[in-house]
């Protein structure tokens, strides 16, 4: 300790520390939530716009923070970002923080779906970004890859690109990768190829049985050109879909066919989707069909949010949830009634976490039906805020108070922030009652989620399945936890991402 600083030289770094922090946790939600797509208040270029000054000012001022957040439940998007930018800017970078951010690119890109993999390699070769830290990474995301044939199909100009920008090594010879390379730069060349899927996919050219043993993305292609009926290709190819690709085709199916119940929307076995996956799916259907299938979408969804819950499963007591359904939760035209889903979602998930019996789900419209939910009518959060605050049948407040909402509260405007404000100050000063708010919506002209008030914990969310991680570091968001906490925090988180239990020294600071 430095015994000849100043009161007034403490109380500035102690501010410098506060200020980090917030930043910090501003870009967290930022990477949480915005994907730089159009939202219902903001359009895609402002989104892209204040996300790019995000990520500039953060990876600048905070570099060692910026790598570490590809280790928290960030969405893709961001996480392609983030990553992109520390491989241009490398040499910033000291060399204990290239090996750091080495570690946590290689797990994050594990992590990545290939499509959006290919594409930041892609950018990274038009960005000329070639030097041998980029080029280890590629050859090691490459060289683990389950099936270079598969992806040759598949994702064939991405993996061209990639190869060609590393000059990855296709010899010549019989060997796998000698016929992955044989396919993509010298296609024509082999007869046949031993690789089952090359080889399908050179026979679908000119023999319509080859093109169902081809992924479905690819085999649609091939079925247009060669005139196959769309239901006679959709049979063929079913063994080869992914989950999503079912249901969204089975979705396809039935609004062409205009048959609210038709047979091949129940063949997809929505138990095994996502929480929040699901909860799309059931808001992309009518009322009529909701209604109808009321026990196998209930059903699914309750299943889902109790894996999503986990070991957390019935261990929140009494939880009390607002959940907004006003009309701005219908989203905008790319990101179609995503708030909605995501409170939906929510719903069901606090109610696996709560204890058995004890919660109790508010939506602003007055809904009491959260199968039937749509997005309509204004935001009145404080009304439905004292309502969830009214002690339960027992007569105890709840434990545990969750707001998922976009914030803009308006039915009167400001009420929300009032009510908590007068909640905290008044009549719990203990906190006997945790009060979270969860925003599945960025704000481009504040840089961050839309919070409700000051002493409230606030956090983004993109999936309802992150939501008990989400509560975890909002917490750091109520000002009752220093800098110090955070930064251990995201230490721990870092250490566990990339495997190191046992990790030496600070990774953040």
């Amino acid at each position: 300790m430095n015994t000849t600083e100043s009161p007034a030289d403490r109380v500035t770094c102690r501010v410098a520390d506060l200020v980090a922090a917030e930043d910090v946790l501003l870009f967290v939600n930022a990477a949480i939530t915005a994907t730089g797509q159009r939202e219902f208040r903001s359009g895609a270029a402002d989104q892209q716009l204040s996300l790019d000054f995000l990520h500039t000012y953060v990876r600048v001022n905070y570099r060692r923070v910026y790598a570490a957040s590809l280790a928290l439940d960030i969405n893709h998007h961001n996480a392609a970002l983030i990553v992109r930018r520390l491989l241009e800017t490398a040499g910033e970078a000291s060399p204990e923080e290239r090996r750091t951010e080495g570690r946590l690119i290689a797990a994050r890109l594990a992590l990545l779906p290939p499509p959006r993999v290919y594409r930041l390699f892609g950018e990274l070769r038009r960005a000329g970004v070639n030097n041998r830290r980029t080029r280890a990474i590629m050859r090691d995301w490459l060289a683990a890859r389950p099936d270079l044939g598969h992806d040759a199909v598949k994702y064939r100009a991405g993996l061209k690109t990639a190869a060609r920008h590393i000059h990855l090594p296709c010899p010549e010879g019989a060997a796998p990768l000698a016929e992955v390379g044989a396919f993509l730069f010298r296609p024509g060349r082999l007869p046949r190829y031993e690789h089952g899927l090359l080889d399908a996919w050179r026979r679908a050219h000119y023999e319509q049985g080859a093109v169902a043993e081809l992924p479905f993305t690819v085999a649609e292609g091939f079925a247009a050109k060669h005139g196959m009926k769309r239901e006679v290709f959709l049979k063929r190819a079913a063994p080869r879909m992914t989950r999503l690709e079912r249901l969204r085709t089975q979705e396809q199916r039935a609004a062409a066919e205009r048959r609210p119940n038709a047979p091949a929307a129940a063949q997809v076995d929505l138990t095994v989707m996502p929480l929040t996956r699901i909860a799309l799916y059931v808001l992309s259907l009518g009322f009529e069909q909701r209604s109808e299938r009321r026990a196998e979408l209930t059903g699914a969804l309750r299943a889902a949010a109790r894996r999503a819950a986990g070991s957390h499963a019935g261990s929140w007591g009494r939880v009390h949830a607002v959940l907004d359904d006003s009309f701005s939760s219908s989203g905008s035209g790319q990101k179609r009634r995503r708030p909605l889903a995501v409170a939906l979602a929510c719903h069901h998930l606090l109610e696996a976490l709560a204890a058995p019996g004890a919660y109790r789900g508010l939506w602003t419209s007055g809904a009491g039906d959260a199968l039937l939910v749509r997005p309509w009518g204004p935001t009145p959060l404080g009304m439905r805020i004292l309502d969830a605050l009214e002690p339960g049948p027992s007569g105890a407040a709840p434990d545990r108070l969750v707001i998922v909402s976009d914030g803009w509260d308006n039915a009167p405007a400001g009420l929300a922030g009032e009510v908590l404000r007068v909640w905290r100050r008044r009549l719990d000063p203990e906190r006997r009652t945790a009060v979270v708010h969860v925003n599945p919506v960025y704000d481009a002209e504040g840089f961050d989620v839309r919070r409700l008030a000051a002493g409230v914990a606030t956090a983004g969310i993109r999936d309802a399945e992150d939501l008990p991680a989400l509560v975890e570091i909002a917490r750091f968001a109520e000002g009752r936890t220093g800098p110090a906490e955070l930064y251990a925090y995201l230490d721990r988180r870092v250490a566990r991402f990339t495997g190191e239990a046992e990790a030496e020294g600070a990774v953040v600071r």
